[in-house]
């Protein structure tokens, strides 16, 4: 009897801890999901603190930004047409000279021969073909023979137009008005139609190169007006278009235009680096953001906006871009808040904490 009380207490200790282990369990799987759950609230991952814009419609000046250069309205470098010796330089490096002024005169004495020879020969056949048109009048000659010395004159004529032809060549004179840049031969050296004898400019006015991109062709006309400044002067001058390129380059896609600039002070130089503005008119209702806000990527651009409290990344169209800020043409809408910082430690979908936001 005392054996079988004992295991009937045993029995009941067993059942009795078995349920008190079972409870304990209970209580502590519940008391870890509580301490979980105020875990995950109290010190889950932390919103990430970041500068706003609205995104607002304004007045756009259209305006394109790129590199030109200076080109020279007129340009040519000063060679002879013949071998010869020079015989006088009639102008001094750096000079200003009018068009048609003598620069260079060049040995002359055998083409003047040969014109004094012409027309000797040519005043001969003139008297000569005077005799026969007097016979001709009295029935003394054949008109044949009249024919035959006015071809002679004719001919004559023709020698003494080449000669003097020639007799011009040994004058170099300014094609146009300009200035005279630096001199490499000296008087008695002989020159050649390679002899390269110094380069002639005309500098005022001047012409300023540059390209832009396709799809602004439609907006460029002939009168438009070009602003731009040269690295030597913080001084903005200003031209207006006068010819377009009709075809687009193949290789980079832009059409390349050109523009007159006055230069009646001579300030600029033909072969300067240009910063060129072409204002293109006016955008009343363009959406703009910070420059800083766009996410440059290899195919298109993008842009973070924060919609109830998280970031999401929208692909936008750009336009026209400022000093500070870019058009945007598609991908977000007027009033959407754009993410000007942080942008780079971003996320999809990641909790934002706006400090500031500006319009």
């Amino acid at each position: 009897m005392k054996s079988s009380s004992l295991v009937r207490w045993l029995l009941v200790v067993a059942i009795v801890g078995g349920i008190g282990y079972l409870v304990y369990g209970k209580l502590n799987r519940a008391e870890k999901k509580k301490a979980g759950n105020e875990s995950k609230s109290a010190g889950g991952p932390k919103a990430l603190t970041v500068d706003g814009y609205i995104a607002s419609t304004e007045q756009l000046d259209n305006a394109i930004e790129t590199s030109g250069t200076l080109q020279s309205n007129e340009e040519i470098s000063l060679q002879s047409e013949i071998n010869a010796r020079v015989v006088k330089i009639y102008f001094k490096e750096g000079q200003i000279v009018p068009k048609g002024a003598l620069l260079i005169k060049l040995y002359d004495a055998d083409l003047s021969a040969q014109v004094l020879k012409v027309k000797t020969q040519r005043q001969l056949a003139q008297k000569s073909l005077e005799r026969l048109q007097y016979l001709l009048e009295r029935e003394g000659v054949s008109k044949q023979e009249v024919d035959v010395a006015q071809s002679q004159v004719d001919a004559f004529d023709a020698d003494m137009a080449v000669a003097k032809a020639q007799l011009q060549r040994t004058e170099i004179r300014a094609p146009f008005s300009g200035k005279i840049g630096l001199r490499y031969v000296s008087e008695g050296a002989i020159v050649t139609p390679t002899t390269v004898i110094a380069s002639f400019q005309q500098t005022n006015p001047l012409k300023v190169d540059f390209s832009i991109p396709e799809k602004y062709t439609d907006k460029v006309k002939v009168g438009d007006v070009v602003s731009f400044n040269v690295s030597s002067e913080s001084k903005a001058y200003e031209g207006k278009v006068y010819a377009i390129e009709p075809k687009i380059d193949l290789a980079t896609r832009t059409v390349k235009l050109r523009a007159l600039v006055p230069n009646g002070a001579n300030q600029i130089r033909p072969g300067q680096f240009a910063q060129v503005k072409l204002r293109l008119g006016q955008t009343p209702q363009a959406l703009m953001v910070p420059s800083q806000a766009i996410i440059p990527g290899t195919k298109d651009k993008q842009v973070v906006i924060s919609r109830q409290g998280k970031a999401s990344y929208q692909t936008v169209e750009t336009g026209t871009r400022t000093d500070t800020k870019v058009q945007i043409l598609s991908g977000i809408q007027a009033g959407d808040t754009v993410i000007t910082t942080g942008i780079l430690q971003i996320k999809p979908d990641q909790a934002l904490k706006i400090r500031s936001v500006k319009k």
